[in-house]
This record gives C-alpha cells, sequence and structure tokens, in this order.
C-alpha cells in the first residue's frame, strides 16, 4: 500500500507561505481530516508535495516553488470567492492548505 502525505502551509500572516504540518500516514490524515473540519481546501500535487517535504516546520517555501504554490493559493481564493489581495479580511487572517 501506498504511503499518504500531506503538507500544510499558511500565507497570510507573513509574506511568504511556511510549512506549518506535514507527516506521513496517520499524521497525514489527522493533518487532512484537519483541514476539511476547517473548511480548508486540499490541493493534490505529488510533485510539490516531493519538494515541500523536505523542508522544516515553520520553515519558508523556496522560491523556485513560488510559482506552483502560487499556482495552489490562486485556485483556492477563486474557491472561496475571494481573491489573494483579500486574505487579510477573514477573521483570523490567511489560510492553510
Amino acid at each position: 500500500m501506498r504511503k499518504k502525505h500531506a503538507i500544510a502551509l499558511e500565507y497570510g500572516r507573513r509574506d511568504v507561505p511556511v510549512v506549518v504540518a506535514k507527516g506521513s500516514d496517520e499524521i497525514a490524515e489527522r493533518i487532512l481530516e484537519e483541514a476539511r473540519r476547517h473548511g480548508v481546501f486540499v490541493a493534490e500535487d505529488p510533485q510539490l508535495l516531493a519538494t515541500l517535504s523536505r523542508l522544516e516546520l515553520d520553515e519558508h517555501i523556496p522560491v523556485e516553488c513560488y510559482a506552483a504554490v502560487a499556482v495552489v493559493l490562486a485556485w483556492a481564493f477563486r474557491l472561496r470567492g475571494m481573491t489573494p489581495d483579500q486574505r487579510d479580511r477573514r477573521p483570523g487572517g490567511g489560510g492553510t492548505l
């Protein structure tokens, strides 16, 4: 059976998205459950996941991931009916992906 992996990013409180949670198997499932519970949209991108999984918690995403993460963030904002410049207008600021 394939291992399940998950990365959670926070964007909005800092200028650059940071890794706020990561894990595999049971921890990945808990991350995904928390995302669903809070209405956070979950994107699947195996290549981006592979790159981001090398980062430590609270580490900024590397410059080479900016474009890929921007696509995911734009998708999440669009699904919420928002634009990225509106990210801080929600209670609590940014969101987690």
